[in-house]
């Protein structure tokens, strides 16, 4: 009886090992698993194919750079208001939605090196009674922009705070793409809205809309993730350098800038 009771003794024990070494392995993968975050509603950067598939030049390059470093990489769409708040509570681990690198930002998430330079344009329906050739000629329309968005805060600080636009004729949307639908509609709904400039340059593509002024601002995008996270932005930073430095990404800026 005594001999039985140590052979289980041993089986029980070597059980136990084999499950701790199991458990082990699925935590490493987990920690190889990167989420993303973004907002798919900015061609070319981010955006739905027919199918339905998150796609575009930040999701190529950021998938590029992770999967390089050795993780796996899953993408999660998010209203763009929305995303730091899920990188602070852990439910995304990076950003990766032309986020416009600011001082404010900084003091919440960590940043990559600047991948993209960019500016604001300010966008009209084709065939509207519209006309805008300066700045000041905005206050004779309704604007819009998407919130959290760096267009958003050069209406409010610029226009709006400074009384040359009505606070009522400012219009605020979560999606760039229901603006953009506004848009088509006509003045009636919003006369102009102000959207980065290499955005402002896809949806031109369609010919419904167009490009009536370009806003210096001098941005630039950049990856996020947690703050204080300095393994994960340093590894992306790596990435980053290296990609660059390639064909891939050549061949990346021609496929969604020139095509």
């Amino acid at each position: 009886m005594k001999n039985d009771k140590k052979i289980f003794s041993i089986v029980l024990v070597l059980a136990m090992v084999i499950g701790t070494v199991a458990l082990s392995g699925c935590t490493q993968e987990t920690k190889n698993k990167i989420i993303v975050g973004t907002s798919a509603d900015f061609p070319p950067f981010e955006y739905k194919d027919t199918n339905g598939t998150i796609i575009g030049f930040d999701i190529d390059l950021i998938k590029k750079v992770l999967t390089d470093q050795g993780y796996t990489v899953e993408v999660q769409d998010i209203g763009f208001d929305s995303l730091i708040p899920a990188l602070q509570t852990g439910k995304i681990d990076v950003i990766a939605a032309a986020m416009t690198i600011t001082d404010e930002r900084k003091q919440q998430v960590n940043f990559s090196i600047p991948y993209y330079d960019a500016n604001q344009a300010v966008l009209v329906k084709v065939g509207a009674n519209v006309t805008i050739t300066k700045i000041e000629d905005l206050k004779n329309y309704t604007v819009g922009a998407q919130t959290g968005t760096t267009g958003w805060a050069w209406v409010n600080d610029t226009l709006v705070a400074t009384g040359m636009l009505n606070n009522d004729k400012f219009r605020s949307y979560d999606l760039y793409t229901d603006a953009v639908a506004d848009l088509i509609i006509g003045p009636s709904r919003v006369g102009a809205i102000v959207i980065d400039s290499p955005v402002a340059k896809a949806f031109a593509k369609s010919g419904n809309v167009k490009i009536v002024l370009n806003i210096t601002t001098n941005e630039s995008y950049g990856f996020a993730v947690e703050k204080g996270n300095a393994e994960l932005v340093n590894k992306i930073n790596t990435g980053l350098t290296a990609v660059m430095a390639t064909t891939y990404w050549e061949e990346l800026v021609e496929k969604y800038f020139t095509t």
